[in-house]
């Protein structure tokens, strides 16, 4: 449903169901005294989605049994205003089309994940992105891309509180703990680690007085299009098929089924505990003869994530924040390979609105080097060997074919499709499945994967029997195509062009491939290698450099900055007191800081890459604070750090932008490289690489 009214206005709405039943408007600042249907029965709901000054308010209801329509007949009050305002409304409810779905700000989201897949719980109860069996299957619960009719699990209590939330310390069990007139309940969502099927644990404990909770579950199969078949069994519980898929629902309390919804209302009291086990398996296979112990799962989940998180003793003061990113990208690790997605989720917008919506739950090659580098330096050394063998199966072959992204388990064939029944994040459309970009060239993902598997040499993996073969055919391909123009890091999708940081990350390999035999005594063309690294430099220092600027450039001939060559520092390619490097920095915080935050390159609006109005770069600002410590300037590197910390949400996560206006974090959520550039700038400043 959708209305639109001056700000600081009546709002005039009617709602009409089949027969009276409970229900709540999950928002912020309206109350809506509303008569339902039979028996005209007036309640009071705060309504969500107006913000003060903002002339469209976007309204959603949720109900216990089953769905309603409007019309404008009942009157709703904003607090404090006493004006009225002419109503104007859209039937056009459920069409993707519409912007007008409530969903919950990416900041409001938290993660819980059996390290195959991965649920978005947000603060009002609901889960609204699950994507089974695996991050990169299609979802079944799709509502952060669309609505409720895409697929949600709603449990909150039935009347509007306080929410407060957080992990359990050192797990991904997350407890939300909400209080209402009535009294108190929290409930622990959390998903035990993958034993045959993916399952979803959420658990509601009084804590004190009477609450009054709802519970609603809305299941989508297919990316939030297929309604699935829902029996209930004699037991009481809820099978839901549709083709290959099945979800098995058994709780303490009975639901009820109307149309597409089932639903339930109950009551807890302080001590008592209501448990809910969502079970995902193959539709063709048995259910389990009998529920899940919930108070069991719970208690192997703990450990797990206890053991799992005491072995990082690093950091000092900084080690909690640290030991959240880390935890968050187990969670982001394909368990069965050792594949380390970007995201868990696809098409959230690096800007509110807009079309840079990409899907990035994929395992991406250039994150190679940073990702070994934080597991090392943390003492997963278990995870760093899984993933550096990941990078290994998942690029042998020919080194023609070597592409920049796979999926989980090494999958080559991405295709990228837009999908029409989902009406986008607040709007932003299209929503996307799979990613084009796999099918660029990127010189900089040769020197990404040359490095990554240097630095597992330094730090003492045992050596992979076909990682130096693969090595040398890469490096023997490299000194054909390294000249080559590129799409670049940032997967440009117009023309190609000599980018100078996939030149300087061909240097990287080339010099990488020169240590690993001087060091390491693998065989190798090293005095070719030795040759084509000069020339490289020369290339770059000569082409990459804009004398007028006094800075690097995005690419040759440009005039443009790019926030990744920061880094040049930190891969070796000079030495970070050299004035070029120094100059270049200087530049980057004249033109691409924005309210102290480091966008990734100039905000040209005719450029093919990222737009002007896409928010700060979260991994390249902390590739500031890297530079700053690197070049001595310690305490703008710590005020920097300390900044970043500030912007993660009340659970520690961070997506992969910030956008400073209107102050929200953007882009795909929550994001492995913000997390691993947050550690790895922690480790950098607490002396711990």
């Amino acid at each position: 449903m959708r209305w639109t009214r001056e700000p600081n206005s009546w709002l005039e709405v009617g709602i009409n169901v089949h027969d009276a039943s409970a229900f709540r408007f999950a928002t912020r600042s309206l109350l809506l005294p509303a008569r339902i249907g039979e028996g005209e029965v007036c309640h009071s709901f705060p309504a969500r989605g107006y913000r003060s000054g903002v002339g469209t308010a976007s309204l959603s209801a949720q109900f216990a049994d089953h769905e309603c329509s409007a019309t404008p007949w009942a009157q709703a009050r904003l607090l404090g205003c006493n004006d009225r305002a002419p109503l104007r409304w859209n039937r056009e409810r459920h069409a993707a089309s519409s912007v007008g779905a409530v969903v919950a700000r990416i900041e409001d989201y938290a993660l819980i994940g059996d390290c195959e897949t991965g649920a978005l719980v947000a603060r009002d109860g609901s889960i609204d992105w699950l994507c089974l069996p695996r991050f990169d299957s299609e979802s079944c619960f799709a509502k952060l891309l669309g609505d409720e009719q895409n697929g949600r699990w709603l449990l909150a209590p039935n009347n509007a509180g306080s929410v407060t939330r957080q992990y359990l310390p050192g797990t991904l069990v997350l407890e939300t703990v909400h209080t209402v007139a009535g009294g108190t309940a929290r409930v622990i969502d959390f998903m035990p680690l993958k034993n045959g099927n993916s399952t979803i644990v959420r658990i509601v404990e009084g804590i004190d007085g009477q609450v009054r909770m709802n519970t609603e579950l809305v299941v989508r199969f297919d990316g939030g299009a297929t309604i699935p078949w829902v029996n209930k069994l004699h037991d009481g519980s809820l099978n839901l098929v549709a083709g290959p898929h099945m979800l098995e629902l058994r709780s303490e309390i009975p639901l009820s089924s109307h149309g597409t919804r089932s639903f339930a209302s109950f009551s807890v009291t302080a001590g008592e505990r209501v448990r809910f086990v969502l079970t995902y398996q193959a539709s063709w296979l048995a259910a389990a003869p009998s529920a899940q112990d919930a108070d069991a799962l719970l208690q192997s989940t703990e450990q797990f994530w206890h053991y799992w998180s005491s072995r990082y003793h690093g950091a000092g003061s900084l080690r909690e924040a640290a030991s959240r990113s880390l935890i968050t990208l187990k969670a982001l690790t394909f368990r069965p390979t050792g594949g380390v997605v970007a995201a868990i989720t696809t098409s959230l917008p690096e800007q509110i609105g807009g079309a840079r919506n990409w899907d990035y739950r994929y395992c991406w090659i250039r994150d190679a080097t940073l990702t070994l580098l934080a597991l090392m330096a943390s003492g997963y050394y278990d995870e760093a060997e899984a993933w550096r063998d990941w990078l290994i199966r998942a690029v042998a072959g020919s080194p023609t074919q070597l592409q920049i992204m796979y999926g989980v388990s090494g999958e080559r064939r991405l295709t990228e499709w837009e999908v029409p029944w989902l009406a986008g994040y607040e709007g932003s459309r299209p929503v996307r499945i799979g990613n084009a970009a796999h099918t660029q060239l990127q010189l900089d993902v040769y020197g990404e994967l040359m490095d990554a598997l240097y630095q597992s040499r330094c730090d003492g993996l045992p050596e992979n029997r076909r990682a130096w073969a693969i090595e040398r055919v890469l490096l023997d391909h490299l000194t054909k195509i390294w000249a080559r123009p590129d799409h670049g890091i940032w997967e440009m999708r117009g023309e190609p062009r000599q980018f100078t940081y996939s030149k300087v990350m061909a240097w990287v390999a080339f010099d990488r491939g020169i240590k690993s035999a001087e060091e390491f005594g693998m065989p190798g063309e090293v005095d070719e290698w030795k040759k084509l690294r000069e020339v490289i430099h020369d290339d770059v220092c000569r082409n990459g450099y804009d004398a007028l600027q006094q800075a690097f450039v995005q690419s040759y001939g440009g005039t443009g900055l790019d926030a990744c060559l920061l880094r040049m520092p930190a891969l070796g390619f000079l030495p970070p007191d050299d004035p070029r490097m120094l100059s270049t920095i200087s530049a980057i915080e004249r033109k691409l800081l924005v309210d102290g935050l480091v966008r990734r390159c100039d905000p040209a609006p005719s450029a093919p890459g990222p737009s002007c109005g896409e928010g700060a770069f979260l991994a390249c600002s902390f590739w500031l604070a890297d530079a700053y410590h690197m070049t001595g300037r310690n305490a703008e590197a710590h005020a920097l750090l300390r900044k970043l910390l500030g912007l993660r949400n009340d659970v520690g996560l961070l997506s992969e932008e910030y956008a400073p206006e209107p102050g929200r974090l953007v882009g795909n959520f929550p994001q492995a490289l913000s997390h691993v550039a947050m550690v790895n700038t922690v480790h950098r400043l607490t002396n711990l690489t």
